[in-house]
């Protein structure tokens, strides 16, 4: 079993909008931009994402956009706004919801969501 060559890759997600940032993230994450993409190895790099709080929001995604979370209770499905969730978590945890979106519904999804990291 040949082990994967790693590069790191530095984003800079100043004046960047959430989602096309995420979709960079997503496909350096799991080896997409490489020639010898197979879906079921985890070949993707390691990325790192620079000046997260200088990341954009079109629209009215600050007001419009939810994120729901289930506690596992019968009728407590918390929901909260992207204002609220970014005063309460973070952008850090806003951009990575993002990226697992796009990244593969599997057990390399773990593996490969391990590989972002943020800088201040």
């Amino acid at each position: 079993m040949e082990k994967a060559e790693r590069k790191t890759h530095i984003l800079d997600a100043e004046n960047k909008s959430l989602g096309r940032l995420a979709v960079h993230a997503a496909v350096l994450l799991r080896g997409k931009n490489k020639p010898d993409f197979v879906p079921y190895k985890d070949m993707g790099d390691t990325v790192v994402v620079k000046n997260i709080d200088k990341m954009k929001f079109t629209g009215n995604k600050l007001e419009n956009k939810n994120y729901f979370h289930f506690t596992g209770y019968l009728g407590n499905m918390k929901q909260a706004t992207l204002k609220e969730f970014l005063i309460k978590r973070g952008p850090e945890e806003v951009l990575r919801k993002a990226v697992m979106g796009m990244l593969c519904k599997n057990k390399l999804r773990a593996r490969q969501i391990k590989r972002l990291k943020f800088e201040k």
